[in-house]
């Protein structure tokens, strides 16, 4: 069970409850979940009660009893707790089988992982100033929104700078809008979008202008182009990069992450430059240098047309499988990241903030490497590929696939080679 299933699972009990006039208050839109802090009881906790309390008109304590009753026996759930003033606090049954879940997910869902139809019923105009930074914004919140279902539209104080095309960015209309619109207000980039194309090419703009939240500056200095670990941008998209070397790696060596395949190394011309380009240790080898600041730049597709390609696509070749979740402690903080991205990808559209998305990359892309330094999905040496080798590597390609679906969003390229 993923956190969303375990939110719509209470959302369900809330309805039955109110249906069964067991409590009469407003069924609420949603049910938010978080993972129980340290010190707490259980896998998650829920403050739903509290929420219910006053519209029902009864204590708290007594809303959580009500309601566990109902949540306790739905498959999944192991136990429910009642703590505090009357937090819901769950136990997963059988953890794996979460993780199962999440990374079953991935692979069939791809770059389109955490999409959903939360905000399907929902139709919305954005209106922004004839300023790159907030048309870079406005882009990506739709983006964002229509990833959840909405419907968006996006307008302009004056016709669009030709520049933006560049970037990916079209605006439906221009104009003084009839009735007062919501703005798109991030602190000006202070440049051109031709100026900052020219310094920085595309994915650099995008990811200087998205990475800090509206009311911060964008540092837009040549540190976007660096090719290190110091650079989040790099570090994202090298990881994503590094899992799909995995996968190129193990296919040299002769096994993939699919359960049941054979797990012999298979011997064949290339095999050996294949497997040493998936060994190589991601964070201490050194890339090549960019030829030039646009070198690794690939022009994203209008986000339209690309949503839809991705929609109705197969999953990324490198998420085709799910094995058992690795039982190493490393893994646990990669696993409860891709478990939890839907839900920040939903907050993301919510709150207008595509700076959430690109933080939460940068943390998927760290605890990626962590892993992987921890748990080399490949075979060294005279080592052969085991059956935890092939579980680490799900893990790694699952990674790989939120990395690529989360650049998407942002309207930045995911190279396969760095």
């Amino acid at each position: 069970m993923t956190p969303a299933d375990l939110s719509r699972t209470v959302l369900h009990a809330v309805r039955r409850a109110v249906d069964e006039n067991a409590l009469r208050a407003p069924v609420p839109a949603r049910v938010r979940v978080e993972r129980t802090r340290p010190g707490g009881s259980g896998d998650y906790a829920c403050a739903v009660a509290l929420q219910l309390a006053g519209p029902a008109e009864l204590p708290a304590l007594e809303v959580a009893r009500i309601l566990r009753e109902r949540v306790a026996a739905e498959p999944g759930i192991g136990r429910v707790e009642i703590t505090g003033p009357g937090f819901l606090s769950f136990t997963l049954d059988a953890p794996s089988d979460s993780d199962l879940a999440v990374l079953h997910a991935v692979r069939e869902q791809g770059i389109a992982y955490g999409h959903g139809g939360a905000l399907r019923d929902e139709i919305l105009q954005f209106h922004h100033a004839r300023e790159v930074r907030a048309a870079v914004t406005a882009h990506a919140v739709r983006r964002l929104l229509v990833s959840q279902g909405a419907r968006v539209r996006i307008t302009c104080d004056e016709a669009g700078d030709p520049e933006w095309s560049r970037l990916g960015v079209t605006v439906d209309a221009h104009g003084t809008p009839p009735v007062p619109l919501p703005r798109i207000r991030p602190v000006p980039a202070g440049a051109t979008a031709g100026e900052l194309l020219e310094r920085l090419g595309a994915d650099a703009v995008r990811w200087g202008l998205l990475r800090p939240a509206g009311h911060d500056r964008a540092p837009l200095g040549d540190d976007l182009l660096v090719q290190g670990e110091a650079n989040p941008l790099f570090r994202v998209r090298y990881a994503h990069a590094r899992a799909r070397a995995l996968t190129r790696g193990a296919a040299a060596l002769g096994f993939t992450s699919e359960p049941g395949e054979p797990l012999e190394p298979v011997a064949h011309e290339g095999a050996d430059l294949a497997a040493s380009e998936g060994a190589a240790h991601a964070t201490h080898a050194e890339p090549a240098p960019y030829e030039s600041a646009h070198a690794t730049h690939v022009e994203p597709a209008p986000y339209e047309s690309a949503y839809a390609a991705h929609k109705g696509a197969e999953p990324l070749a490198h998420a085709a499988a799910t094995p058992s979740p690795p039982p190493e402690p490393p893994a646990r903080p990669l696993l409860d990241l891709l478990a939890d991205h839907p839900g920040v990808l939903l907050a993301a559209a919510r709150h207008r903030a595509p700076d959430r998305v690109a933080r939460q990359l940068e943390a998927v892309a760290h605890a990626f490497f962590d892993f992987h330094d921890s748990c080399p999905p490949l075979p060294s040496g005279d080592e052969k590929p085991s059956a935890a080798h092939r579980s680490r590597l799900a893990l790694a390609e699952a990674a790989g696939t939120v990395l690529a679906g989360g650049l998407s969003l942002l309207g930045i390229s995911a190279p396969a080679h760095l």
